[in-house]
């Protein structure tokens, strides 16, 4: 893949990918994801008077993790250094998942730096975990904890091991343990009152059959941000732009140049 380069951001050795002439674009993946997995979206914007800019974010892909636990806001303000490296005074913004939550924080607290935005299945509404899971958690967390305190420590690190290989998310026992703290930071974070103060224009592409970040969230945000429009792709999943890879390039190119009329 051309036009790949290593650069350092606060201190931070990462990936970062720049291609096309025009207004610049930053494009952000979701967890566990990189630059790679924006490719095909950023195959369909090349061409249109467009320059994106596609990095690894912390911890992700090949670049460098944060020498401590990130929390969501460390990766917003991260994107701000990124373009403030670049010499970027505003920007147009696409997030996917992930990426929506940074995108939830530019808006709201950084809306200067952007023009527009688009936002893939944004997470960053906070669900309340069942009951059952609840009860489930703070039980093993008062054994774990009085195990440590009777001087027991070896036990205790089994039974964490054991309980996150029966109740963790993939993506957590994926992870080393800075990220796995990085994402603990970042699902506990609720930004639903950034979503609230997002102050420039919004476009949310979400699939009907995503299960990671259901429908229901892309409406909430909808009715939250106060200028966005929810366009649905039907039958696609958690990686909706993926799935209608060039209707949403359509869809960003049009919300980018202003075409109101054209964003459907």
């Amino acid at each position: 893949m051309d036009n790949i380069r290593r650069i350092v951001v606060n201190g931070l050795e990462i990936r970062e990918r720049v291609v096309g002439q025009g207004d610049p674009v930053l494009m952000i993946h979701g967890w566990g994801a990189n630059l790679e997995l924006l490719q095909p979206l950023a195959q369909c914007l090349e061409g249109l008077d467009y320059r994106l800019y596609m990095l690894d974010l912390p911890g992700f892909g090949e670049s460098a993790e944060p020498p401590a636990p990130y929390t969501i806001f460390d990766y917003a303000a991260f994107c701000v250094a990124y373009l403030d490296l670049h010499r970027l005074e505003q920007v147009h913004f696409f997030g996917h998942s992930l990426g929506g939550r940074i995108g939830l924080i530019l808006g709201s607290d950084h809306g200067d730096r952007l023009k527009r935005m688009v936002l893939s299945n944004s997470a960053g509404i906070k669900t309340r975990q069942p009951l059952s899971g609840q009860l489930r958690l703070r039980v093993y967390r008062t054994v774990r904890e009085g195990l440590r305190r009777l001087g027991a420590a070896a036990i205790a690190e089994s039974l964490r091991q054991r309980y996150n290989k029966r109740y963790a998310s993939p993506d957590f026992q994926s992870a080393s343990p800075v990220m796995r703290k990085t994402l603990v930071n970042v699902v506990s974070q609720d930004l639903l009152p950034n979503a609230c103060r997002v102050n420039v224009p919004t476009v949310l592409i979400w699939g009907d059959a995503d299960t990671d970040t259901p429908l229901w969230m892309g409406e909430k945000l909808e009715k939250s941000i106060p200028d966005a429009a929810l366009i649905v792709h039907e039958g696609a999943g958690h990686y909706a732009y993926l799935d209608y890879a060039r209707r949403t390039a359509s869809i960003m190119n049009a919300l980018y140049s202003n075409e109101e009329s054209q964003i459907t």
